[in-house]
């Protein structure tokens, strides 16, 4: 990541000087940046070269995501960089508060969270997350630098666990690995399960078990962990901060995703005699690899989310796996974001959904998707009951510039313009 980090600013002409564990791997690192920026990156050492910081207007940390490593780091930094330097955390989703508590006005007030997405040069999603004492100065700055000089899709979000792609993105994938049991009891494969959730709700084709593979297990494992600690009380995410038996099973034994390679995960490519490739499945029901199935997509409607109101195993799946999270993050906001439109940002930038979760909501009919909600007993989240009480048929509406709307839906019920 921070070889990444380093490879953007350099090529748009920034001098970048590349601190690790040693200067060898720091070295190593810089050769991940093109031969035509390279003369512009330094490397040293954290332990012997930290002084030369002063140098650099801006510190970007992407340590090893352990709160107590990064905050010795911090206080290390604190005293060698110049004033109206910026530092900031590359953390996918620790609090910024708690790497800074107890850390003095000068870093509070020009320290932020930077969170790329990997790989950087390619993913366009940079969050942005002040602190409660953060200049306005530094977002600024910063916001400026990650949109016209990086290129980056920056979206503003609040100081709160997994911020905002993530929050929802582990949603999906942690509560889709409780919610497709009963599913795969009643017979349906996991080809089906991830096929269904893929392009008939407008998610890439890793559908989720591809996704969690692409990941690693591990992650996954760690992003849990966090969120068990840092939830709020009575989030619905609660539930699923642990893997069911058979995915911890995998864990421990190693079987992690495309990184384990010959191990697997839910899905490995098996090399035959002859050379040529079989794609093999873990069978989450009988605990063996088997040769993968085609998916079940009988029924399945071409237009985009049509299947979660279908009456078919498959649309209870999507209603309640995708559906279920197109209704936890309606109910964050304003808790992750200030608006819908930097939520639909993250997600569209950072996991490469066709569209965001409010864009989505609108794709399928909010009303439509409120109606049944209160039909099943259910509690409306706090922005469809925004929708419904304004009397909004969706989130959007209006012709703005290019294919965008020109007004979005407010927390307060009123109707904005898109920025």
């Amino acid at each position: 990541m921070g070889s990444g980090i380093a490879a953007i600013s350099a090529a748009q002409g920034c001098k970048v000087l590349m601190l690790d564990v040693t200067a060898d791997a720091a070295a190593a690192a810089r050769e991940k940046v093109d031969k035509e920026h390279r003369h512009l990156v330094a490397v040293g050492s954290l332990g012997d070269d930290l002084e030369l910081i002063a140098d650099y207007d801006w510190i970007c940390e992407a340590i090893v995501e352990d709160v107590d490593v990064k905050r010795e780091l911090f206080a290390k930094i604190e005293p060698l960089r110049r004033e109206g330097s910026v530092i900031t955390s590359n953390t996918s989703g620790i609090p910024l508060r708690d790497l800074t508590d107890g850390q003095g006005d000068r870093l509070l007030n020009d320290v932020a969270i930077t969170h790329f997405f990997n790989p950087v040069q390619v993913m366009k999603l940079l969050e942005l997350v002040p602190g409660e004492s953060t200049s306005p100065d530094v977002i600024e700055a910063l916001s400026a630098f990650g949109a016209d000089k990086l290129g980056k899709g920056v979206v503003h979000a609040k100081d709160t666990v997994n911020f905002i792609a993530n929050r929802i993105g582990c949603y999906f994938m942690l509560s889709g690995l409780h919610l497709a049991k009963p599913f795969l009891a009643d017979g349906m494969n996991q080809e089906t399960i991830d096929a269904v959730l893929g392009r008939p709700v407008g998610l890439p084709p890793t559908g989720l078990y591809g996704l969690i593979d692409l990941i690693g297990l591990d992650v996954m494992d760690l992003v849990g962990k966090n969120l068990a600690v840092n939830l709020p009380e009575g989030d619905a995410g609660l539930a699923y901060t642990s893997f069911p038996e058979t995915e911890q099973a995998m864990l421990e034994r190693g079987q992690l995703g495309r990184k384990a390679r010959a191990v697997g995960g839910f899905g490995k490519v098996e090399k035959l005699d002859d050379g040529a490739k079989k794609k093999l499945t873990f069978d989450l029901q009988s605990g063996e690899w088997r040769d993968a199935a085609e998916p079940d997509l009988e029924g399945v409607p071409g237009d985009l989310g049509e299947v979660m109101f279908t009456d078919t195993p498959q649309g209870q799946l999507a209603w309640q796996i995708f559906g279920g999270t197109l209704r936890y993050a309606a109910g964050l906001v304003p808790e992750i974001a200030d608006d819908i439109v930097n939520v639909d940002n993250a997600i569209r930038w950072g996991f490469n959904w066709a569209l965001g979760p409010f864009e989505m909501l609108d794709a399928i009919g909010t009303t439509r998707v409120i109606e049944r909600i209160e039909a099943e007993g259910g509690e409306v989240p706090s922005m469809l009951a925004t929708a419904r009480d304004a009397g909004a048929e969706g989130f959007y509406r209006g012709s703005g510039d290019g294919d965008r709307p020109a007004e979005y839906l407010g927390v307060d019920g009123s109707w904005k313009p898109m920025p």
